[in-house]
């Protein structure tokens, strides 16, 4: 059982990277002078100070509780101070963290936390509803409440039965939910404390060191790397609920960054909005992964702003991101790399392999991506995306081979068809499924999000564009148009959502679903050999 060292002493300011476990880095942060600054949150400043109590109530709540010295911890992390600070103090007790998605219905949010069955729950106040209150009283659990800048017991649920511990601590991180439900990945404490580190960090440095805003969930894995990359090294954060671009530009505009990044969904909305070239021009590089980003607009966004973007690759199953376009190879390489996500980081394996043979194919053709991420372990990783990797190493995303349509007897690629339709001017953002056809199997179905102030083609026109760019079969049977396409707190397309557009008859404009943000990507199918 991984157990912490002694407590520390702390000190303020940022920590120099040595050899240490992540208990202790947490321990360390939240001994940071207490006067500086912490969170920045909804225009209120919180210092070390705040976020100490929130931590030392918590740490008491938990030793009151009888769950145990490392009983396992189930956590719905909304993007909260009070969560941040939360998340330091169990990570500081060196507990195992079950992170549980927060956008879901009361019903599905207690089925999760029965699911778990840890022997504490910690969670916004507001969350406690009466579907969670059976539960926690069915299954003998504590439960704690997280308020402004406060942790304290839920009335009737002070005490829990006691659980086998863990062996291994782990943050049990909660993958995209693209093509599902979010679903648990152990990730070692020691990945963490590596983020920490700074090993591998694709982050790019900023030499006026400004606080990083913090936009991606909590419970994800981009959430977890941005903590431990910036607020467990006793560096303040700007923490939003979720990433705007107002509440990005106003980031940009306030502290003159050299580097920033956001989400992919962000360049089209920059481009979208009109932002003036000199609100960026602090900018030498624009950074962004988590989901593919249309070519086209990458290259709109560069010609627009003259600001290199660089992409890289990654999954909560790798640990972290594994493939990235650094500033250095972009120097190099340039214009002559367009649209790769770079190079595998170091110690990063990669092999690309026939879908059907599973043979490695030549250099530069497109296959199923297939990783070695040392962060996890010797075990390859097989993932359900295609890529190809050229002969210098550079890898191309090209899709997915679980996305597939089979219409009659053809293979319908979603990506391409994605691709042109972001090519009409009148297009905003466009995603493709399948549609169940008693006849062919399935066919495509295109959401189209038409941009702001334009005239709304109609499907008819919409095929006659696609005729010039993709083959007959890729002509999408089906056509929904919405005010902004289905994105889950991932900021990813909610592939669900998209297919439960064709269940209903098409009205137009249709709304986006209830708890998603109008804020791309795909999750990995995991299987493991051990060649």
């Amino acid at each position: 059982m991984q157990q912490p060292d002694a407590a520390l002493t702390g000190t303020s300011g940022t920590m120099t990277p040595i050899d240490r476990n992540l208990a202790d880095y947490a321990r360390t942060a939240l001994a940071s002078d207490p006067a500086r600054l912490a969170i920045e949150y909804g225009g209120h400043e919180y210092t070390w100070a705040d976020v100490r109590q929130v931590a030392e109530q918590l740490r008491r709540a938990l030793d009151d509780s009888g769950a145990g010295a490392w009983g396992a911890i189930s956590f719905v992390a909304r993007n909260r101070p009070s969560a941040l600070a939360a998340l330091a103090e169990m990570l500081a007790g060196a507990r195992t963290v079950r992170m549980i998605y927060p956008f879901q219905s009361p019903s599905a949010l207690a089925a999760a936390v029965a699911r778990h069955d840890s022997p504490v729950l910690v969670m916004a106040e507001e969350d406690f509803t009466p579907e969670v209150d059976s539960v926690l009283k069915a299954r003998r659990m504590a439960g704690i409440g997280l308020a402004e800048m406060g942790a304290r017991f839920m009335p009737g649920h002070a005490r829990a039965a006691v659980r086998e511990a863990p062996a291994t601590a782990s943050v049990e991180i909660l993958t995209s939910g693209t093509t599902g439900p979010p679903k648990q990945f152990a990730v070692p404490h020691g990945v963490f404390a590596r983020f920490v580190e700074g090993q591998g960090q694709t982050l790019l440095t900023d030499p006026t060191r400004p606080p990083m805003l913090f936009s991606f969930p909590i419970g994800n894995i981009s959430g977890m790397y941005m903590t431990c990359s910036s607020f467990l090294r006793g560096e303040p954060v700007i923490l939003l609920d979720r990433f705007t671009l107002p509440a990005w530009l106003d980031y940009v505009r306030r502290y003159r960054p050299t580097t920033a990044g956001a989400p992919p969904a962000a360049v089209s909305m920059i481009l979208d909005a009109g932002v003036p070239r000199e609100d960026l021009a602090s900018l030498d590089y624009f950074s962004t992964g988590a989901a593919p980003l249309d070519p086209t607009v990458q290259r709109r966004f560069q010609e627009c702003y003259g600001i290199p973007v660089l992409l890289s690759y990654g999954a909560t199953e790798f640990g972290g991101p594994v493939v990235a376009m650094t500033p250095a190879l972009h120097a190099e390489w340039g214009e002559s790399k367009f649209g790769s996500v770079g190079r595998a980081m170091p110690g990063v394996r990669l092999a690309v392999r026939d879908p059907e043979t599973g043979a490695e194919v030549p250099a530069g053709e497109t296959g199923l991506l297939e990783v070695v991420s040392p962060r996890l372990g010797p075990d390859w990783i097989r993932t359900s995306d295609l890529v190809s990797i050229d002969a210098d190493g550079f890898m191309f995303c090209r899709g997915r081979n679980d996305g597939a349509i089979m219409r009659g007897g053809f293979k319908v690629l979603p990506e391409p068809i994605e691709r042109a339709l972001m090519l009409h001017p009148a297009i905003a953002d466009a995603a493709v499924v399948a549609v169940p056809d008693a006849r062919l199997s399935e066919v495509p179905g295109a959401v189209v999000q038409i941009k702001a102030g334009a005239a709304r083609p109609s499907g008819a026109e919409l095929a006659d564009h696609l005729r010039r760019h993709v083959l007959a079969t890729y002509l999408p049977a089906h056509w929904r148009f919405v005010d902004a396409l289905p994105k889950n707190p991932s900021f990813k397309i909610d592939r669900p959502a998209l297919k439960a557009l064709f269940d209903q008859e098409p009205v137009e404009p249709l709304p986006t679903p209830a708890g998603l943000t109008a804020v791309a990507g795909s999750p990995l199918a995991v299987k493991r050999r051990t060649s």
